[in-house]
């Protein structure tokens, strides 16, 4: 929502636990051109992973957030993997501050 664009989410797991999204649209692909020579293991768009994890965390939920596909690597889509990990607890959080 935040980025202009909505997702599709697939399910492929039987545990329910792991998804993945592939946004129709990646807001960052439109600025950056082209990777810097032997700068081609750069991945610009993990800090969406980034966001996307913080973001579960606000709400007590922790998760793995990996890019699997990539537009800029080549790949035909931009896909997202998120792996469910747990429930954080909030008391333990409200104790550490």
């Amino acid at each position: 929502m935040y980025l202009g664009t909505t997702p599709s989410v697939t399910c492929n797991n039987s545990s329910r636990n792991e998804f993945s999204l592939i946004p129709k649209k990646n807001p960052l692909v439109e600025f950056v051109e082209k990777l810097p020579a032997g700068r081609s293991s750069l991945c610009y768009c993990s800090l969406l992973c980034g966001i996307i994890r913080g973001a579960l965390e606000m709400v007590h939920l922790a998760a793995d957030v990996t890019f699997l596909q990539n537009r800029l690597k080549g790949d035909s889509v931009t896909e997202i993997g998120m792996t469910f990990l747990k429930m954080l607890d909030e008391e333990k959080d409200r104790r550490k501050k």
